[in-house]
């Protein structure tokens, strides 16, 4: 059977009408060279006549590669003149997207191929030595495509009626290791990380939220987050009309710290030092933390004997049920119940017979009483937010020390944004 191998060649290419191949070189080892030009003749894009030919150059694109080996697209490109002299386009060269955007170093193909593989989660310097190039032109690349499919990827974050903020270490720099933080932006209901905004206090999020439209704002109902006063301000000062709602699991954690403070202090008290495997208190500190209802008839009856024997003024039992008090109120039915059993732990929590540790914690009920409560009517929680975070950090580990902010975000977003892929391949990146 006859074999066609320009079409072949083209095939391979994968350009289409329009293109022609001229050749294919490359000597045993090096990259496959497939040469390539434009058969058809352009017109003047400023006045629409004719013109004349000025000239070629060639072009090395890399491209994905062929036969076990990688590939270059050697375009030549020909550059052409317009004879009017009152026309502003001098001169041009040939251009066509299906090929490569302007100044670009890799094929729109690779590029696309390069962008997908990033979203998957693949390292940048596996995707430059599958095609044959450094990793600079690889990132480069998914950084214009990316965020060319970002931004033309305008239902992403359409929708959204709650809304979270959380924190994340994304990367350390300089001589000394300085913390650079980031903030993550979560549709809380959907689990679709929105964006990345760098710095953890409320400037960066309140920008974000206030670039949007108005038309998004007045959907947001509910801003979700953990005990944060910069996020709070962001909350209060971009969505003043949103419910803000405090992460239930943040407010267990706090009482959580709460009873380990008291317990540490107590037990330095009592035995001069810090625990030891023999010490009452010690053998007890994962007890402490447990769930009430998770705790065994065994375990209740270590923790009566262990905190009889180590807690001579009953300091860590009161933390204990007071944690356990706080667990109780997001069991309650409604709001308004809630609302009132909390304001009764926070009051009790603040007189002066119990601890200073418990003093502070019923202050911090006092303050965030309202967020604590509207979960009792949205019940919409941090934990999207939190599994974003989970994932940006998988992106942190592959990446080995990315220090570029822009990068890190454009490969996070491509990872967990969830953006239409489909838009990919009818795009045109500037």
């Amino acid at each position: 059977m006859a074999v066609d191998l320009t079409r072949a060649l083209l095939l391979i290419v994968g350009l289409g009408p329009g293109v022609a191949v001229l050749g294919v070189g490359g000597r045993r080892g090096d990259p496959l060279e497939i040469e390539v030009a434009l058969t058809g003749r352009p017109c003047c894009g400023g006045c629409g006549g004719p013109v004349w030919a000025h000239g070629e150059s060639s072009v090395s694109l890399a491209d994905l590669p062929a036969f076990g080996r990688s590939a270059r697209l050697v375009w030549n490109k020909r550059r052409w003149r317009c004879p009017d002299g009152s026309c502003a386009v001098c001169t041009f060269t040939d251009q066509e997207p299906r090929i490569a955007p302007p100044r670009a170093r890799v094929t729109a193909r690779a590029a696309r191929h390069a962008t997908r593989r990033t979203g998957a989660g693949r390292a940048v310097s596996e995707i430059a030595a599958e095609l044959g190039i450094g990793w600079h032109t690889v990132m480069r690349a998914v950084h214009r495509w990316g965020r060319a499919l970002l931004e033309a990827d305008t239902e992403r974050i359409d929708g959204v009626t709650a809304l979270g903020l959380d924190e994340i270490l994304m990367f350390r720099r300089g001589r000394y290791r300085r913390k650079h933080w980031g903030t993550t932006v979560v549709d809380a209901r959907r689990g679709v990380l929105a964006d990345i905004v760098p710095g953890r206090n409320a400037a960066g999020a309140t920008r974000w939220i206030r670039a949007r439209t108005v038309r998004w704002r007045k959907r947001v109902r509910w801003a979700v987050m953990d005990l944060s006063g910069p996020y709070r301000k962001a909350f209060s000062t971009a969505l003043p009309h949103a419910k803000q709602v405090a992460d239930p699991f943040h407010v267990v954690k706090l009482a959580n710290t709460t009873v380990d403070d008291v317990r540490r202090r107590v037990q330095n008290e009592t035995t001069g030092g810090r625990g030891t495997t023999h010490d009452p208190l010690y053998r007890i500190r994962r007890l402490l933390l447990t769930a009430a209802e998770r705790v065994t008839d065994t375990g209740h009856a270590k923790l009566r004997g262990l905190l009889a024997a180590g807690d001579p003024r009953g300091e860590v039992r009161d933390a204990w049920h007071a944690k356990e008090t706080l667990r109780l109120v997001y069991r309650v039915p409604s709001r308004k119940l809630a609302v009132e059993a909390l304001d009764e732990l926070a009051r009790d929590l603040q007189d002066e017979a119990f601890s200073p540790e418990l003093n502070r914690l019923g202050r911090t009920l006092r303050r965030w009483r309202t967020q604590i409560t509207n979960w009792h009517r949205s019940h919409v929680s941090n934990g999207p937010t939190e599994a974003a975070n989970n994932l940006a950090k998988l992106i942190k580990r592959v990446s080995f020390g990315i220090t570029n902010f822009e990068h890190y975000r454009i490969r996070v977003l491509l990872y967990a944004g969830k953006p239409d892929w489909s838009l990919l391949d009818t795009l045109t990146p500037r």
